[in-house]
Order: structure tokens, then sequence, then C-alpha cells
């Protein structure tokens, strides 16, 4: 691993995939990825992964179980997924999708379910550290492959509790940690030699997808992310692994 350059060696820093690179950067780092693979990244979603990923967002809906009239906040969901899922199971509910990157959100208004659910639904750009809602403002709180590209998660994971309202619940869809070795060894094989390649295929972009797999592997496990959940101020914590923990859902509630 190659350090990346700063000019203040005293300045906090962090990952941006295998590289360590100043906090202040990562923002910045992670936009470019996004805006480059934005135009695509619902394909390739469906490429890499041999489409399970929709039944993980399944998954997640069915824990979720949403209700009539809910407010749901859906960050780092760009395209909407979540949120087109969201409000198909819960008639009268709304939803905000909160991004930081604008061509996310252009990518997902342009999206057929975005007309059908105009008066419904919101696009917001913001950041999911600094979220622009006042507190206690949301039923839901859903982030899907977003927060391990934060570059603070446990300030998410505040932010999180603070625009909740009390009863409020959280959820979270993430890559997470395979607990068997040679499973672990396969997926990583397929994530580091095909992934990439792939991304250079059908985006251009080779680099962005080489960050996305290696910032999987800088995730904190599953019960590493409970307790982070718990130190939010969350209760009743849970998860679940999904594909043999290849992705996994985490639920708290606001108490």
């Amino acid at each position: 691993m190659t350090d990346h350059p700063q000019s203040d060696p005293t300045s906090p820093e962090t990952h941006f995939g295998a590289r360590t690179v100043p906090e202040s950067e990562k923002k910045g780092l992670v936009q470019g990825v996004f805006t480059s693979v934005a135009s695509r990244y619902d394909l390739m979603n469906d490429l890499m992964s041999g489409g399970v990923h929709r039944f993980w967002k399944d998954a997640m809906m069915d824990w979720l179980a949403p209700r009539p009239g809910q407010v749901l906040l859906d960050v780092a969901g760009g395209t909407g997924d979540i949120a087109f899922r969201f409000l198909k199971r819960a008639p009268t509910a709304t939803a905000t999708i909160c991004d930081v990157t604008t061509s996310m959100l252009e990518a997902g208004r342009g999206r057929a379910d975005a007309e059908s659910f105009a008066e419904r639904l919101d696009w917001v750009a913001g950041d999911a550290m600094a979220l622009p809602f006042r507190a206690s403002s949301f039923d839901v709180f859903t982030i899907a492959f977003g927060i391990r590209n934060v570059t603070r998660p446990q300030e998410a994971l505040n932010e999180a509790f603070r625009v909740l309202k009390p009863g409020g619940r959280l959820m979270v869809l993430e890559f997470s940690r395979v607990p068997n070795d040679a499973l672990r060894r396969a997926y990583d094989a397929y994530s580091f030699n095909v992934i990439p390649g792939m991304g250079k295929l059908v985006t251009g972009d080779r680099d962005s997808y080489q960050y996305l797999v290696e910032s999987i592997r800088k995730f904190p496990d599953q019960d590493t992310f409970a307790s982070m959940i718990r130190t939010a101020g969350f209760e009743r914590v849970a998860y679940r692994n999904l594909s043999l923990g290849i992705a996994a859902l985490h639920s708290g509630w606001k108490i």
C-alpha cells in the first residue's frame, strides 16, 4: 500500500480503497468514482452480482416491512432502487433520496419509476455526515451499499439517529465479511480479478471498480459494525447475513 502524499502530516487520515489519504480528500475522491460510473451504475450492479443485489434489496424490504404513510430517508440512494421498492410496498408513504453525488441523483431521476412516484419523492444533494434535515423528521432511514464510502461512518450513523423520529428504524445493507475461509478466498479472487476488468469493459473505468472492491475489504465485520450502530444510540440492534455473509443487513431502532 502506498501512502497518498499530503501537505499536512498532522491531518487525520482514512482509507480510500487500499490507499491512505487525508480525510479532507476522501469525499471528493468518492464523488469522482460515482460521477464516473453513474450512467452505468445499475447495469454494473446486475453484472457484478449476477442480479443477486435485487434479491438482497428485496430482503431488505421484507425485514423492513414498509407501512402506509411512513416517511423514508434513503441516504446514498442515488439511482432510487431502495426508495422505489419502499414506495411500491407502502401506499401513501413518502421518500427523500439524499446523495452526495449529483450525477447519481440525475441518473435516478431519469428512471421510469421516478416519474411514477414524483408526487411522493424528493431528491436532495447532501452529505451523510451532515444531513440537511431537521432532527426527528423521518420514520425510516436506509442506506444500501453506501456507508462504506463515507469518510467517517460513525458520524453517518449518529446523523441517522438524529434525523429519525422516536420509534424510527435504521436499516443498512452493505457488503460484509464472509466467515468461511475457502469461500472468502474464492470471492476475493473473483472480486479482484474479474470486477475491475468488467468495469473497464462496461464503463471505461477500471480504477473506480478497483476502489469499490478494495473498499469492501476495509469495511468492519458484522459484529464490529453492529457495535457502531449501538454507539450511535440505537437499540434492538441485529443483523442478518445474505449469501453466506457476502452482504449483511443491519437493523436498529431509535427508542
